[in-house]
């Protein structure tokens, strides 16, 4: 039996760590796009006006203009005129609580399945000694990163609105509040299969080099 316990922690672990290489996120898009404008000119905006001449912007506007870019889309300098604007925004939400159990430990010289630990996914595994006893119950923060764009043909005239052409949205949850590290792969997420199936909520993983 402890030869069965020992085999199946080893089996959690390595399923666990595998696991931890990918970010899932949830991304949604809406658009009118049957084709890819190949050549059309953009420039990057910020939603919130508030964030105008922001580094923290510029350096996430660059992310997107480089997927952009990779789409066949040409750049030009906000303020400029060009065929499109992307409106871009980003943030992260309060803290949830998440609460979980797993088997707890009593004394003896067996293994059982101990705490690990990885800023972006969650819990993870490891080993320690001890055999199994009753549930332990445990917690820990989580946060929902979030990043949209939308895409629009400026209007030409005052009293004309703007031609939306395409929004996406990509939201993922995970430990780690720290946007900037995240970044590159919710904006990798939300072009992938650019421009994707309008109207539809996908699940996309992306992986994430060992450090």
């Amino acid at each position: 039996m402890r030869l069965v316990n020992i085999l199946g922690g080893v089996g959690l672990a390595l399923g666990l760590a595998a696991c931890a290489q990918n970010i899932k996120s949830d991304v949604a898009r809406f658009h009118q796009l049957q084709t890819v404008p190949q050549g059309a000119t953009f420039a990057i905006v910020p939603q919130n006006d508030e964030r105008i001449g922001s580094l923290e912007f510029q350096q996430y506007a660059s992310l997107v203009r480089a997927k952009m870019v990779q789409q066949g889309f040409t750049p030009v300098n906000a303020g400029n005129a060009s065929d499109l604007v992307v409106s871009l925004d980003y943030g992260v939400s309060d803290s949830d609580q998440v609460i979980r159990s797993r088997p707890g430990f009593v004394g003896g010289a067996g293994f059982g399945f101990g705490r690990g630990f990885h800023p972006f996914y969650g819990v993870g595994g490891g080993f320690g000694p001890g055999g199994f006893g009753g549930p332990d119950v445990y917690s820990y923060a989580v946060y929902t990163r979030n990043v949209g764009i939308q895409v629009y043909r400026p209007s030409l005239a005052d009293d004309k609105p703007n031609t939306v052409v395409f929004e996406g949205r990509v939201e993922s949850v995970g430990r780690d509040k720290r946007l900037p590290e995240v970044m590159p792969y919710l904006v990798e997420a939300l072009f992938t299969d650019f421009p994707g199936e309008s109207g539809v909520t996908s699940k996309v993983k992306v992986k994430v080099p060992r450090s």
